[in-house]
């Protein structure tokens, strides 16, 4: 499976498309292009995993029944979290419309499924051996048993590298085993291998934002649980077929917490600098992670890791039952106000479609 899956991520990457059924020809794949981001249904070659069926119905995030559940951190104004709080200490709203709670929690050990994405594209030749080793060292501290992880990598292609495992140990394998691709010649365009100044070392694209989706909508959409997504990369996109929106709303619709831990060798774009944060915030933001800027130092991205281990390890839940029971497929706001602390969420949600 995991050659068929890598196969169909480099053809889905070369074809500039979107999660479509493999039987289609390239050109309904193309066509199914232009309707990216408003139909998306789960790939029938991908089944399901024994995790659906083990979870409990809270840890779900469904949208198809009646019920809505939303994982959040809450901190203190030095960005400490704030453990303890209790369904009295917060109210929702959807589209600005108090909603009644049903259920929260503030367990702490629900099943984790998570999704590593590591930029291999040339603007990571210097930065990338110590991924490959602070990253092993977290898969092998956050996960725990019926806890599941794949790893994709992304350069000029997007690669499944390996597909959902408990095993810290092919997890880190994987990780180890990707290498820098810079896709050959460059372009000769300024701004089109990843930095400023066009040469023939620089690659020839970067496909951040087909890779988010990728993962997001091969990968997550049919899991259930907590979902995170952790993006190692400068944030610089260059040559990707879908746009950051299309990225965040596939984020969305799996209901996956983003992460990006910008990593920038910046002496690979010189004195120029690079631009890549504020995309990846709005995505980290919109879908309720952080980006978290570590440069190239290895201790600033262990920090990062523990931190986002910590907050995955201390979300609230809660759910309700929106009054807007409509089944339209449209994009409802989502605000959480907590009595003390400001809450990290994601910003709302895609209502099921009839």
């Amino acid at each position: 499976m995991m050659a068929g899956m890598g196969s169909r991520f480099n053809q889905l990457r070369r074809a500039a498309v979107p999660r479509a059924t493999v039987l289609g020809t390239f050109a309904a794949l193309a066509l199914l292009l232009a309707s990216v981001a408003l139909a998306q249904t789960p790939p029938q070659s991908i089944p399901p995993t024994p995790k659906e069926s083990q979870q409990e119905p809270l840890d779900t995030f469904k949208v198809d029944v009646s019920v809505v559940n939303i994982f959040f951190n809450v901190k203190d104004k030095h960005g400490a979290l704030l453990p303890g709080l209790s369904k009295d200490d917060f109210e929702i709203k959807e589209d600005g419309a108090l909603q009644k709670v049903k259920y929260f929690s503030a367990e702490t050990n629900l099943p984790l499924t998570l999704g590593i994405l590591i930029d291999t594209s040339g603007s990571q030749q210097n930065v990338l051996p110590m991924e490959q080793q602070v990253g092993g060292e977290f898969l092998k501290q956050i996960l725990r048993q019926k806890d599941m992880a794949f790893v994709i990598n992304f350069d000029v292609n997007v690669e499944l590298v390996q597909d959902f495992t408990n095993s810290s140990r092919d997890l880190s394998r994987a990780l180890n085993s990707v290498r820098i691709n810079t896709g050959g010649a460059s372009t000769g365009v300024p701004g089109m291998g990843g930095g400023p100044i066009p040469s023939s070392s620089r690659p020839r694209g970067t496909a951040l934002y087909d890779a988010v989706f990728l993962a997001a909508d091969e990968k997550l959409a049919r899991e259930v649980g907590r979902k995170a997504m952790i993006i190692l990369t400068d944030g610089e996109d260059v040559g990707s077929k879908l746009r950051i929106q299309d990225a965040i709303e596939s984020a969305q619709k799996s209901d996956t917490i983003c992460y990006v831990l910008l990593i920038a060798d910046r002496g690979f774009y010189g004195g120029f600098g690079y631009s890549g944060d504020r995309e990846m915030r709005k995505l980290t933001e919109e879908t309720g992670g952080r980006t978290i800027d570590v440069g190239s130092r290895s201790d600033k991205l262990q920090q990062a890791f523990d931190q986002i281990s910590a907050e995955l390890r201390s979300q609230y839940t809660i759910g309700y039952s929106p009054i807007n029971q409509v089944h339209d497929g449209k994009f409802r706001q989502l605000d959480i106000h907590a009595k003390s602390g400001k809450v990290q969420a994601r910003k709302g949600y895609y209502a099921p479609k009839s």
